[in-house]
């Protein structure tokens, strides 16, 4: 949650501090969508409520009004939603003169009722069914991303070719690498700080130009809302400055992945007590995080498309690049899909590695939840650990290996319809099937280069 209250904000804007509210909802691919208010105008009534298309949660990257959802069409008229700020998200935003800005709910225009594909509902749904069995879940994303020399709009007249990144050899951990981009990562860092975003750190990473931010774990929706807002600082921070970031998950063949690991642990609805720690138990495990484990495993590959969503995702799974190809879980060991983390100890948790930086954090975690959850009720078991190098191992399972393969384990999956309801999971199928459509039709430069002269 934020610190800063909508009576500090009504005293910046009467103290000419603030001036601008960015009001922002979260779409399909995790971006933020809004409008920026007169700070004002905001504080005088706007902070009810504000209104959108409904096209919104109905589009792909480059805004196209996608055909086939039930939701929202050219039929139906695209009509509005509500956006209804959450002002316990609400923040100062550093970066940006005299802006502050605030998170929201997207309600239906006439039952103001929760669209139920929103993917902020989408998670707060998971996150009141663990209440109800008196948990609550804690989470952590590590976020990785690639920074460049060029600016967004340089790297756009290059088409995206020629591009250098800011360092010329792999950095991972590397300090005085790093060091030469610290005019970018400090003030990525100090912004998210200033922003109630409590920053650990940032370190080199795996590659030329690769780096990664961490921040405190929190409660799911809390570290969902952070998530959204780490991704938009650092694109907009990096810009400020000239340069270029990405959160693709694959942005060079000849480079390593850029992820996001999601730890995940349950603990008392007070958040005092771990419900995944047994003292008792192998491994520190409690039956409990056996059985919710057990349920990431059964439902792996039916989860997939929420933690790997588009085409360049799956180009990310590749041996022996620290990004897991099979969906089985081992201790500290990050071959796996799920690695063990704080064994013996109460900070014991399991790190989802599947996901790449390109995933929308409220569907990954409502999508894990819900799994954990189905595994909780029905006490399944958990297999023993896979041991070794997980990249060599047969007759084990495997993370799906195209989208459209994931797509119809999420189509197929009747936990996943229980948990979201059949429309929700209707719509991001055809979100999916879209995306599989539209790169179908593309023709890529390697097909060309390779058989121009040699067809």
């Amino acid at each position: 949650m934020s610190e800063y209250s909508f009576d500090e904000l009504k005293a910046d804007v009467l103290a000419g501090q603030i001036d601008t509210v960015i009001v922002c909802l979260v779409d399909m691919q995790g971006r933020l969508m809004g409008k920026r208010f007169h700070a004002q105008f905001f504080v005088d009534g706007a902070y009810e409520e504000t209104h959108s298309c409904s096209y919104l949660l109905a589009t792909d990257f480059e805004m196209e009004t996608v055909p086939g959802y039930k939701a929202t069409s050219w039929e139906a008229g695209y009509g509005d939603y509500v956006m209804k700020p959450d002002l316990s998200t609400l923040r100062r935003v550093p970066w940006l003169e005299a802006t502050a800005m605030v998170l929201c709910d997207v309600l239906d225009h006439h039952t103001h009722e929760e669209v139920p594909h929103s993917p902020r509902a989408m998670l707060k749904k998971q996150v009141a069914r663990l209440e109800a069995m008196g948990l609550k879940a804690f989470m952590a994303t590590e976020l990785e991303f690639f920074l460049f020399d060029q600016s967004y709009e340089e790297a756009q007249e290059l088409g995206y070719r020629g591009l250098r990144t800011v360092s010329a050899y792999n950095e991972d951990y590397h300090i005085f690498q790093t060091t030469k981009e610290e005019d970018v990562m400090r003030a990525i860092r100090n912004g998210l700080q200033g922003a109630g975003i409590p920053v650990e750190n940032t370190k080199g990473e795996a590659s030329a130009g690769q780096g990664e931010i961490n921040v405190r774990y929190a409660d799911a929706l809390t570290m969902a809302d952070r998530h959204v807002i780490i991704k938009n600082a650092c694109k907009e921070i990096a810009w400020s400055r000239g340069k270029s970031i990405t959160f693709l998950a694959k942005w060079n063949g000849k480079a390593a992945g850029s992820s996001s690991h999601i730890h995940q642990s349950l603990w008392s609805v007070d958040g005092m007590t771990p419900k995944f720690f047994d003292e008792n138990a192998e491994y520190g495990m409690s039956p409990l995080m056996r059985n919710y484990v057990a349920g990431l495993l059964a439902h792996a590959s039916e989860i997939t498309v929420f933690l790997a969503p588009y085409i360049n995702s799956y180009k990310r799974f590749v041996a022996g690049t620290f990004a897991p190809t099979k969906a089985v879980w081992s201790k500290d060991n990050r071959t796996a899909g799920y690695r063990l983390c704080g064994e013996d100890t109460k900070g014991i948790r399991i790190e989802c590695r599947v996901g790449g930086a390109d995933l929308n954090p409220y569907l990954a975690m409502a999508a894990l939840i819900a799994a954990g959850i189905d595994g909780i009720e029905r006490e399944l078991p958990l297999e023993a650990p896979f041991v070794g190098d997980a990249y060599g191992g047969t007759e084990v399972r495997e993370i799906p290996r195209t989208l459209r393969d994931a797509t119809e384990a999420l189509d197929g999956s009747s936990l996943m319809r229980s948990a979201f309801g059949d429309e929700v999971v209707d719509h991001y199928v055809r979100a999916a099937r879209w995306e599989q459509e539209v790169a179908d039709k593309l023709i890529a430069d390697w097909e060309i280069a390779r058989g121009f002269e040699g067809c």
